[in-house]
């Protein structure tokens, strides 16, 4: 690597660097935060036990997962168990940004991955693919940024929540779903004419797979096999 490469690097590894990249992903932190802090009320749980959630599990689909099952009395092991398979995707994500922290400790890769989220992980592939690198301190400053973000949204969307008894009215129940497909139409919209199509091959593999699935197997379950072979199929086909 050139000198030129090294002072690069380093100017990119600060922790405020980090968190200037994660603006723009914290409107979708806030909004989906506090429909969860909203939704959470609405399933009886109290505002400490949301802001808990938020700090311990922090994840937005397994957190709402959990607020139906809840409410619909589902024994603990079965939500613990749910709770893990929707969250294994992290456990993929995790592995794609690892080789860029080898020269870290065991308990800072640790770090990243507890806090590494769907955004966080879109924006440093991002960065990985422009600047061909990935500083730890930077991902401390956006990794942190968004766990703040996140957890405060929540305990406002608890403190609302209360003058809010119906949150499906609003579609508040829907705002996860939807930030996903907003992902997917960026990632998209970002990309040239021969990944576009690539893209949409590896959905269709992912429509039938699934459909395939779900008459042999759980919802969850589903998703996630379906989420490895495709993801697989990916890497294998993508064209560079």
């Amino acid at each position: 690597m050139l000198k030129t490469d090294r002072i690069g690097e380093q100017e990119e590894d600060h922790f405020i660097k980090g968190v200037k990249d994660s603006l723009p992903t914290l409107f979708g932190y806030i909004s989906i935060g506090i429909a969860f802090g909203v939704v959470g009320i609405a399933s009886n749980l109290n505002t400490l036990e949301i802001t808990l959630l938020s700090i311990l599990v922090y994840a937005g689909a397994a957190q709402f997962i959990f607020c139906g099952l809840y409410l619909a009395g589902t024994p603990a092991s079965i939500i613990i168990l749910t709770t893990f398979i929707v969250n294994l995707r992290h456990l993929l994500m995790s592995l794609t940004i690892a080789p860029s922290f080898t020269s870290q400790s065991l308990l800072r890769n640790i770090g990243f991955g507890s806090l590494l989220t769907d955004e966080t992980f879109g924006v440093a592939v991002t960065k990985r693919a422009q600047t061909g690198a990935l500083g730890p301190r930077w991902m401390d400053g956006q990794n942190i940024t968004a766990y703040l973000a996140w957890i405060a949204a929540s305990v406002v969307g608890a403190l609302i929540g209360k003058w809010i008894p119906n949150p499906e009215k609003l579609g508040l129940d829907f705002a996860l779903t939807a930030m996903f497909v907003a992902l997917l139409v960026l990632s998209i919209t970002a990309a040239n004419h021969t990944k576009i199509m690539h893209y949409l091959q590896l959905i269709s593999y992912m429509a039938v797979i699934i459909y395939f699935l779900l008459h042999f197997t759980s919802t969850h379950i589903a998703v996630l096999v379906g989420t490895v072979v495709v993801a697989t199929i990916g890497v294998v086909t993508e064209k560079k």
